[in-house]
């Protein structure tokens, strides 16, 4: 999904360095690992750091290189961030350069993510865990709406696309899979903009919402009692999961909620709200929630086991599309559907939104916290990584003073 870090002009490419140039691995490890221990803020702040080390600092890339390559990942499934790291590492050291500096950017949110994990399991109903994680879940609803406006500006730029989202919302509410909304969206929207410049004629409304209001009839969701667990489906799950997250990692938590929470039975929406609340105490890749998910269903091997399958599609992925960076911006049915997928990506990060928030919002203070959050994230710009740790604090106090009052 397209996403808007504070960058220059593209046509400005009066910085020195050359794309092509031989790169150090040494130097790539070093940056990726340093930014997967101290990223936070979600995958647009991860791209601003990035732009601001690769662009002005180091002078590895043009401004228009740089663009190319997040165009690039933008077009393929997987969380963006990590994907931009790959492509760095890989334009300036090969293979071994895109190995090196995935891993090192992943592994670092994902240890944490799994020690996090073992308190919230050994720790998480006790009276002071709930009480932190009461103040921190209204501050991560802001975060996820924040992102949610964020990212609709650059996504939603026309009536058509803004049916198109709302026609996918609907859908989504309705329990139509995710990827079928996903998919659906872009093809649509990619097929129309393939006709239109075809034709000369402009899109019609109905030629990309019919099919769109008509999906469920082939792909209902089936709500079932929970299954045992198996852990070649948790590593099959996020597999797929990982080859077809279009969008913001937020949008791993619509592919989550239906496979995991409704489908599954493997965990509840109040699991599920606590694990983005974890993630969001971790610098790197806000899809290392996977790791804290895989914990709580199937312990260690679960972790592991959801960590590859997040992952690994993402490797591949950047390293088979990587020389095709130069042409893919210029093809019109691709940009249509990157259009149209982004659209269905921000309706799916609302549906997802409305339904963990009313977990969260539960009073007046935690309606109260989610209000303050957002307006410090979309007013102040202040770090989400600050706002969590303020809502742990805020749900602490809470607590000392139902204590002290009772």
């Amino acid at each position: 999904m397209p996403i808007s870090p504070p960058i220059p002009d593209p046509a400005d490419d009066s910085l020195a360095g050359s794309s092509f140039a031989a790169g150090s691995l040494t130097a790539v490890a070093r940056l990726a690992f340093r930014l997967g221990c101290t990223a936070f803020g979600g995958p647009a702040a991860h791209i601003g750091m990035l732009h601001d080390e690769v662009v002005r600092r180091r002078h590895w890339f043009t401004n228009a290189h740089f663009l190319d390559m997040l165009g690039a990942t933008n077009l393929i499934p997987g969380p963006n961030s990590t994907e931009m790291v790959m492509h760095i590492g890989m334009e300036r050291a090969g293979w071994h350069g895109l190995v090196a500096a995935g891993l090192l950017f992943i592994m670092p949110a994902s240890a944490i993510t799994l020690a996090l994990a073992w308190l919230y399991v050994r720790y998480g109903a006790t009276p002071a865990a709930e009480w932190l994680l009461y103040g921190v879940k209204p501050v991560v609803i802001a975060i996820i709406a924040q992102a949610v406006w964020a990212l609709g500006h650059a996504a939603i730029t026309s009536r058509a696309l803004a049916v198109v989202a709302l026609a996918a919302l609907a859908l989504s509410l309705a329990g139509v899979n995710e990827l079928v909304v996903l998919l659906g969206a872009g093809a649509i929207v990619a097929l129309a903009e393939t006709a239109r410049r075809r034709s000369a004629v402009p899109p019609a409304t109905s030629l990309a919402i019919w099919p769109l209001a008509h999906l469920d009839t082939f792909t209902p969701v089936l709500l079932a009692a929970a299954q045992p667990y198996d852990p070649l489906q948790l590593f099959l799950r996020f597999l797929k999961i990982g080859a077809t997250l279009f969008g913001s990692g937020y949008v791993l938590l619509a592919f989550v909620q239906q496979d995991f929470v409704d489908r599954l039975g493997w965990l509840t929406e109040r699991q599920l709200l606590d694990a983005v609340a974890v993630g969001q105490f971790t610098p790197g890749p806000v899809s290392s929630t996977a790791t804290f998910v895989g914990y709580l269903v199937g312990g260690w091997p679960g972790a592991v086991l959801a960590t590859i399958g997040i992952f690994l599609p993402a490797f591949l992925l950047v390293g088979f599309t990587h020389a095709l960076i130069p042409r893919i911006r210029t093809t019109p049915i691709a940009a249509g559907f990157l259009d149209g997928v982004n659209a269905a990506a921000i309706a799916l990060m609302v549906a997802v939104a409305w339904a963990i928030g009313r977990a969260a919002v539960i009073d007046e203070l935690t309606a109260a916290l989610a209000t303050i959050a957002v307006v410090l994230l979309l007013r102040f710009r202040v770090n989400s990584a600050v706002l969590i740790v303020l809502g742990a604090a805020a749900g602490l106090l809470a607590r000392g003073l139902s204590g002290w009052l009772g």
